[in-house]
């Protein structure tokens, strides 16, 4: 099938309401499944976590993202989103998605594809009709067509499945306006009778985002595959980029803020993701890029991305940067300091620890010999479980309270918001390293404190 392009579809965009089904309430599937039913389709979403489907019938998100508290309760008071272990409720729908976990395997960098293999398999088992699955997890390329020939030898008789592949471009922190009003829709579907119903059975699901204007890109499933993984590896290299620039900085004396500010106005570059510090972590795009190394080696084309290596090295070498800068500021040892850290997640509006560079610089510090604290607005519960072994404090200044360094690690707003001043009155030396380049360091300085920033001279 040749690949289609354009704002709005020529597929039947009636609007009409579906019966879905979403396998996986994980922050994919939690949040596809009451936007889904916010713009009005029946579903049923599924998951084998009975304590997670109960959370979620409750109307209680079981992770911190902005908006969808909100969108669960209107969902679930409609009537139209119901949440359940048993697969063989949700048999009996129009159109299914899967939005199950793909995380790296242990010990290598191929993505682990058990949980989408076992969602397709025992999805299929109870399909009664003829059907689409849609494969919305982030997946090496080849995938889609295996689970295509999985579905098949898998459904009974008489249910003709179709499939497609629609891969989730959503942003923690935004993820109910990145799902309500996506930036692109792409559909990875196969040639032919089979692939036109399931363009047409996906117009009708984003029938709302499709008369918006929402671009859509109609491909075959190898293309669709490729979108995610090339998307989130060049935002992987664009932040590298700007982070080997900082090193560059440091060694010359130049400031990479200002840098990254007259680059960006080259309209070829822009100005977005080149914000310099401690570099990418959570559930995305460590383990995506290193789930497509390891797959364009098994396709024989790792030449093609050996590239991606140095991007991750790059990204971790900022953490090791971030714990040396640290150490000089406690001249040289952290034996006996007291060392508060400013952030536990990976970024900032959500909850979300994976890969988490400010805690690995938290842990790599108290290892270190320095006795930790740390602090985050939503994400305290799972870095204490994480890391049992640090310390946490119930705010910021509690965070502060002796400390001889601290250290901003995720750029929250009320970080950005504290004021030196009252700070400076609990901590036991006025240092503070700023990971994410995100304070007003002026505003720092002029209330006595020693402001130091990746890749920005010391004044």
């Amino acid at each position: 099938m040749r690949p289609g392009y354009g704002h709005g579809a020529t597929g039947t965009l009636r609007g009409m309401s579906l019966r879905l089904t979403v396998v996986g309430t994980g922050y994919l599937g939690a949040v596809h499944a009451a936007a889904m039913a916010e713009l009005g389709h029946e579903v049923v979403a599924v998951d084998v976590d009975e304590a997670k489907i109960a959370m979620l019938a409750r109307g209680q998100a079981p992770f911190f993202e902005p908006g969808l508290p909100e969108l669960l309760e209107r969902a679930l008071s409609t009537g139209r989103l119901r949440f359940t272990t048993d697969y063989a409720q949700a048999a009996d729908a129009d159109v299914h998605f899967v939005c199950v976990g793909t995380p790296q395997r242990a010990g290598e960098f191929a993505a682990d594809l058990r949980y989408v293999d076992a969602a397709f398999g025992e999805l299929a088992k109870h399909l009664q009709r003829p059907t689409l699955l849609v494969g919305k997890s982030t997946v090496p390329v080849g995938t889609a067509a295996r689970m295509a020939e999985l579905a098949r030898s898998t459904a009974p008789a008489g249910a003709d499945v179709m499939l497609a592949w629609n891969p989730e471009f959503l942003r923690e922190g935004f993820a109910v306006k990145d799902t309500l009003h996506p930036d692109r829709l792409v559909y990875g579907v196969e040639a032919g009778a089979r692939g036109e119903r399931a363009r047409d059975l996906l117009d009708e699901v984003y029938a709302a985002s499709l008369i918006e204007g929402t671009p859509r890109i109609v491909t075959d499933y190898a293309t669709a595959e490729l979108v995610k993984a090339a998307a989130n590896s060049f935002l992987a290299t664009k932040i590298s980029f700007i982070n080997a620039m900082s090193e560059v900085c440091e060694a010359a004396g130049a400031d990479v803020t200002a840098l990254a500010d007259a680059i960006g106005h080259d309209e070829r570059i822009g100005r977005k993701f080149l914000g310099a510090g401690i570099g990418f972590g959570g559930g995305c795009l460590p383990k995506d890029i290193r789930a497509f190394m390891a797959r364009a080696g098994e396709l024989g084309a790792d030449q093609a991305l050996t590239f991606l290596r140095e991007v991750d090295a790059i990204n971790m070498r900022r953490r090791a940067r971030m714990v040396e800068i640290a150490r000089e500021q406690c001249d040289g040892s952290f034996m006996g300091k007291r060392v508060a850290v400013l952030g536990a997640a990976f970024k900032p509006d959500s909850d979300d620890t994976r890969d988490s560079p400010a805690l690995s610089v938290a842990a790599q510090v108290r290892l270190q010999g320095a006795h930790v604290t740390v602090h985050d607005p939503e994400a305290m519960d799972n870095a204490r479980r994480a890391w049992p072994d640090l310390s946490y404090a119930t705010s910021a200044l509690a965070a502060a309270e002796g400390a001889h360094v601290v250290l901003h690690l995720t750029e929250w707003r009320e970080y950005r918001e504290l004021d030196p001043a009252v700070v400076g009155q609990v901590v036991a030396a006025k240092r503070i390293v700023d990971g994410r380049n995100a304070l007003d360091g002026q505003r720092w300085r002029d209330a006595g404190w020693a402001y130091r920033a990746l890749g920005r001279p010391q004044t």
